[in-house]
């Protein structure tokens, strides 16, 4: 996976995660409806300014939009949380208490 890959696939991750359209992000940074389509799409890299609206609007690092994986990250530490550690705690209480 390329940088860029990683980029697209957080940032839609983080917009889908605050329920944001393209376009709603969009009109949030102030820039053109087709621009964060254009990102995603890879056809249109965003400026270091678009970048940091893109973070301040989605209440995020602007490096969190490049670390590999975050997206599956997330997704694993919820599956760890619902299918281990929830489990662990109920079988500590059931015992202890």
């Amino acid at each position: 996976m390329s940088y860029q890959t990683d980029f697209i696939a957080n940032l839609k991750y983080y917009r889908n995660l605050k329920g944001y359209s393209q376009a709603k992000l969009a009109e949030l940074c102030n820039c053109q409806p087709g621009t964060i389509g254009c990102i995603e799409c890879a056809r249109q890299f965003p400026s270091f300014e678009l970048l940091f609206k893109i973070s301040d609007v989605l209440e995020i690092n602007p490096a969190d939009l490049f670390l590999r994986n975050a997206s599956q990250c997330v997704s694993n530490t919820k599956e760890i949380m619902n299918n281990e550690f929830i489990q662990y705690v109920e079988n500590f209480v059931k015992n202890h208490f």
